[in-house]
């Protein structure tokens, strides 16, 4: 038999807990989650071969466990490249199945079942296919079973109300599979084990059974039950092994990973202590389960707490059934009643009281003397703004709001004028829509009339905003492009632009103060729909394209619109260009929106192939929101970032009969720019460029696909961007393959390396000292040049804690050497201590 231990989760409804970790790495009695469900399944059922089916997070989970040596089995590891559902995710990992059985596991389990009586049973009925059951007293939120007296299942009731709830037992997850039952499951399609692959087999005739098991079974699915399941291991309701010991009911007992001397703290309960665990005089402990690397400083007192690794617990502090994460300082006199959860990164200051059940999230400072009596989620240690270049961004429902949405909104009317009016619009999903309807309300209290635009790509309706006079700022809601769990609001002027740093200090000022501006109910905004906003923008595009060489050339091409908003503009428009052309994913599909990598990778497969297989002469992927834009040649080929915008460089200085002005980022490459003998380029940064300063540029461009041809408009536009591109190379009656082949000879990178904020400063130190002798430029992070062409690029990430890396070189030989030898020099900075 082997093991398939379900570990794909985002564990979104446990956060902040796994705001670093994927939940089935929580630790349980300072142990991975799963890792006890895996010893449990070798040391009981004799499993050897385990499949552990990963998907948000992969690489800690496989950090952690390896090839599975140290635990005396065999693990692989089963990526699926999208979100097929519990049974398609299974069906992913098929190779490793087909030849025996298989037990199916969920990793954020914790029970104490006998899994010998579910495979007996399993055994005993020659089952195809055997579900563990077991009795709840709130068998509501799962999925309740119906068995007739030979174990045999009759019903499922997926998530019942009390009125459909027959019975109290419920599917555990724990499943023992034949491999033929693999046939029922389509490949590469989204199946669920409960919705679909059970009532498919039903439908077969083929038998399934649910033998009850008795025991302990909790799943893990929000904070409360983590901090209960310690609470129900720690008064002995679980059959439950910790480091080879039983924790004995009835009795005072202490485990501790070191042989220190605990004799001086008060013990009461069970007390697990991990490794290097220093404990003050006058310490009471009550079951309690501390994690490795952790001060605990004089007259601490703790009931029913977790605590994970690298904490301190200053003197005088008192925790009642608190979960306390990783790298928290909690400081002199803390008070934390019933109930509360600190995230990894915090620093309570002194003196502080929290109150009952509240969840303070991830690197928050709280101050010295405060009552925390609400949940904290806004702010980090390391953010000192709300904003991040005129960009609200935060998890859904959760950082980002209605509240929150409501209050940035009266923020920034609080700004405006009574009866200024703002562009509001959105994206295609329900998460943005629902915000930006709760932000109108917030306008509106403040004096301010807003044009709902609906969904609108945003490049849109920058446009708009830097052509109607009477438009006073504009904002957008869309979901992130890196993360579904987060929502992003982008703030601009009138002129179209990012909102710069000065207005956004002004706007958070009035939030953080809550200074917001009510004004009487007859100066109460107004809503307005947008009307012929589409039009005018489709119209104005074509006003500035060569019409004519576009429908002569006749050029074909293939766009992919990746069901997002672009999919209103685009399709009239290539109609108006008479052109013959083919669109793909047209249609708006939230579920495709959320898994974006998946769904850029599958665009890029796909264009490459219809565009080749066609003869087309040209492909575009135009991202959702239209800011950014991927191009595949005539031959089929996708352009990398790099390669587009040389090409585009390339494009323009072949066809322009005057000196054009160009901008670019600091790390764009620059290894042909004395070919480019037609255009003056600049690099740097022009994050508050005003529009005059811009209006100087033909064209602001980014290595990442985006472009602002001034002409149209001073944003980024992917899809003007993308027919323009079109137009000059039927104008010219160029071949983008041609175009992009005289610039390939180049070796460019981007690399992130894993850098602490703490540390960022000492890396650019270190650059600059590293610098020294050598030509070098501190305009935009460190650079340092080693020939007229190879240089390195070291940006310090504003958000996450990673250093980037651009690299240019001559060939891949050289650029791959200069990368290996400072990602070595990287690690040795960070793990050398200061020289002070």
């Amino acid at each position: 038999m082997k093991a398939v231990v379900m570990a794909g989760g985002f564990g979104t409804r446990i956060q902040p807990l796994t705001h670093s970790l994927p939940k089935p790495m929580l630790p349980i009695i300072n142990r991975p989650m799963m890792e006890h469900i895996i010893v449990k399944l070798r040391d009981e059922l004799g499993i050897k071969e385990f499949v552990i089916l990963l998907y948000f997070k992969p690489e800690t989970i496989k950090d952690y466990f390896k090839d599975g040596s140290d635990w005396g089995i065999k693990i692989d590891y089963v990526l699926p490249d999208d979100d097929y559902g519990t049974a398609g995710a299974v069906k992913c990992a098929e190779e490793y199945l087909k030849d025996d059985n298989f037990v199916i596991v969920s990793g954020d389990l914790v029970t104490d079942f006998d899994f010998t009586q579910i495979t007996d049973a399993h055994k005993a009925k020659e089952s195809k296919l055997t579900i563990a059951l077991t009795p709840v007293e709130d068998p509501l939120q799962f999925g309740v079973v119906i068995t007739d007296e030979e174990d045999r299942i009759e019903k499922f009731l997926e998530k019942p109300g009390w009125g459909e709830v027959f019975s109290d037992t419920i599917n555990t997850g724990i499943y023992i599979i034949e491999p033929e039952i693999l046939e029922y499951i389509p490949a590469e399609t989204n199946f669920d084990f409960a919705k679909d692959l059970f009532p498919l087999l039903m439908d077969e005739n083929i038998t399934l059974y649910g033998p009850q098991v008795k025991g302990y079974w909790r799943d893990v699915g929000n904070p409360y039950s983590y901090r209960d399941v310690y609470h129900d291991i720690l008064e002995g309701k679980v059959n439950f092994d910790f480091s080879g010991y039983h924790i004995p009911k009835d009795e005072d007992v202490l485990f501790s990973a070191d042989q220190r001397d605990y004799s001086h703290v008060n013990i009461k309960g069970v007390v697990i202590l991990g490794k290097n665990v220093s404990i003050g005089k006058n310490v009471k402990l009550h079951n309690v389960v501390i994690g490795n690397n952790v001060r605990i400083e004089d007259n601490v007192t703790m009931h029913n707490s977790v605590l994970w690794n690298d904490i301190t617990i200053a003197k005088d502090s008192k925790l009642c059934q608190a979960v306390i994460c990783d790298h928290d300082h909690l400081g002199e006199g803390t008070v934390i009643k019933t109930g509360a959860i600190i995230a990894e990164n915090c620093d309570i200051l002194d003196n502080v009281t929290i109150e009952k059940d509240v969840i303070v999230w991830p690197d928050k400072i709280i101050e010295e003397g405060a009552i925390v009596s609400n949940n904290v989620i806004w702010g980090s240690k390391y953010k000192s703004s709300i904003f991040e270049e005129g960009t609200v961004r935060g998890r859904t429902n959760i950082e980002l709001s209605c509240e929150m949405a409501t209050k940035l909104a009266e923020s920034l009317g609080t700004m405006l004028p009574v009866g200024s009016t703002v562009y509001v619009s959105r994206d295609y999903h329900k998460s943005s829509r629902m915000l930006k309807r709760a932000f109108l309300g917030g306008l509106l209290s403040s004096g301010i009339n807003a044009v709902d635009i609906t969904y609108m790509p945003s490049a849109a309706m920058r446009y708009h905003l830097a052509h109607h006079d009477d438009i006073s700022a504009g904002v957008h809601f869309r979901q992130s492009i890196t993360d579904k769990t987060h929502t992003e609001i982008l703030f601009f002027t009138e002129e179209g632009l990012r909102i710069d740093t000065n207005m956004a200090k002004s706007i958070e000022r009035v939030f953080f103060r809550e200074s917001f501006r009510r004004v009487d109910p007859e100066d109460i905004g107004e809503i307005t729909e947008a009307e012929f906003l589409e039009k005018e923008y489709k119209e104005e595009i074509l006003k500035h394209l060569d019409l004519d060489a576009i429908r002569i050339n006749e050029h074909k091409l293939v766009v992919d619109m990746m069901n997002g908003s672009v999919a209103k503009i685009y399709p009239d428009l290539l109609n108006e260009l008479q052109t013959e052309h083919i669109m793909l994913n047209v249609n708006p599909d939230e579920r495709k929106l959320s898994i974006l990598p998946t769904l850029e990778k599958k665009s890029r497969e796909n264009l490459s192939k219809i565009v080749g297989s066609l003869e087309y002469d040209l492909g575009f992927i135009v991202y959702p929101n239209g800011q950014k834009m991927l191009m595949a040649t005539d031959k089929g080929e996708i352009l990398e970032g790099h390669v587009a915008l040389l090409a585009v460089l390339n494009l323009i200085n072949q066809t322009t009969e005057e000196k054009k002005k160009i901008f670019l980022p600091s790390w764009a490459p620059d290894i042909f720019d004395t070919k480019f003998d037609k255009l003056e380029i600049e690099r740097g940064k022009y994050r508050n460029f005003t529009a005059e300063k811009l209006k100087e540029y033909f064209l602001v461009a980014s290595v990442e696909g985006n472009f602002a041809f001034t002409e149209f408009a001073l944003n980024r536009d992917a899809i003007f961007a993308s027919l323009k591109v079109l137009e000059l190379l039927s104008k010219h009656q160029l071949d983008l393959s041609a175009v992009a082949d005289e610039v390939k000879d180049v070796f460019y990178l981007h690399e992130q390396v894993a850098c602490p904020s703490s540390l960022k400063g000492k890396m650019m130190r270190k650059f600059l000292e590293d610098a020294k002798g050598k030509r070098s430029s501190m305009e935009d992070g460190v650079k340092i040049w080693f020939d007229d062409n190879d240089w390195i690029l070291m940006i310090p990430d504003q958000y996450d804690e990673n250093l980037n890396l651009y690299i240019q070189a001559k060939d891949e030989a050289a650029g791959k050497a200069l990368l290996a030898t400072y990602q070595e020099k990287i690690g040795q900075w960070i793990s050398e201590k200061d020289d002070a």
